[in-house]
């Protein structure tokens, strides 16, 4: 398997395997994304790989999502920058993937990490996986997720989700229909496999043209709703209340809102 700094790629199989591995809970920063968007072109660009599998090489950990840190310290440039490449850049990529992807999740997904996973086709859950929005407790909303949460879930559990920002286990997810598998957790990596190899039995023209028409029909709003997504964060996150809720998180306090 090679890695790069956050990222390790491997084919087995004709399926690509792409796993986060940062260390310790696979917190997004820019190189981390670039890497990651790297590999998904990599992987669109091998005619020899037939399925991609997306999951982590930290056990029990798929992806605590943006680097709060890093988004304290950038400018309101670079953090547009950044948002843009985590909503924009990563959706172009699984867009022009040209074949099926499958988020394989262990432990918890939060915040980016599940823009990670939804960006996938499939998504294999473990049963003690737990998924979550916690924007709204740091004064940051998940903008992208705005869009398609609730034509997934509802209008009103979607509201529930995004602005109580509460964590939700695998069945939950599962029942919710955001996932589309939970599996024990030593078989998530099986199970993705297991998909991934029943992909590459079809025919890769049929798939490839498939996959386009199906994301045609199902992604228009999604990815119209991209770019609105990434002014809206931006939008938000140079507030005061933005950045109070950042630096509270941070510094392991209870912040101090503005009355609005």
């Amino acid at each position: 398997m090679e890695s790069m700094s956050s990222i390790r790629y491997a084919v087995r199989d004709q399926v690509a395997e792409i796993q986060l591995d940062s260390l310790p809970v696979n917190a997004l920063n820019e190189a981390m994304i670039d890497d990651l968007i790297g590999a998904l072109r990599r992987a669109a660009e091998d005619d020899s790989v037939r399925a991609v599998i997306l999951g982590s090489a930290i056990p029990r950990r798929f992806c605590a999502g943006l680097r709060l840190d890093a988004v304290q310290q950038s400018s309101p440039s670079q953090l547009y920058a950044l948002v843009e490449k985590l909503y924009v850049g990563l959706c172009e990529a699984q867009f022009q993937l040209k074949k099926p992807s499958i988020a394989a999740v262990e432990g918890a997904a939060r915040g980016g990490g599940m823009t990670l996973a939804i960006s996938c086709d499939m998504i294999v859950a473990a049963e003690d996986a737990t998924f979550g929005y916690p924007e709204i407790d740091v004064g940051m909303i998940p903008a992208i997720h705005y869009t398609h949460l609730p034509r997934i879930v509802g209008r009103h559990r979607a509201f529930d989700l995004l602005f109580t920002g509460r964590a939700f286990d695998a069945d939950e997810a599962w029942r919710l229909g955001l996932v589309s598998r939970v599996v024990p957790q030593p078989d998530v990596m099986r199970e993705a496999r297991a998909l991934a190899q029943s992909f590459c039995e079809k025919s890769p023209t049929i798939v490839r043209m498939g996959r386009a028409a199906f994301l045609r029909a199902n992604d228009s709003d999604y990815r119209r709703g991209v770019a609105g997504a990434v002014e809206s964060f931006g939008n938000i996150a140079v507030t005061d209340d933005a950045k109070e809720g950042v630096a509270a998180f941070v510094e392991k306090r209870k912040p101090a809102w503005s009355p609005g």
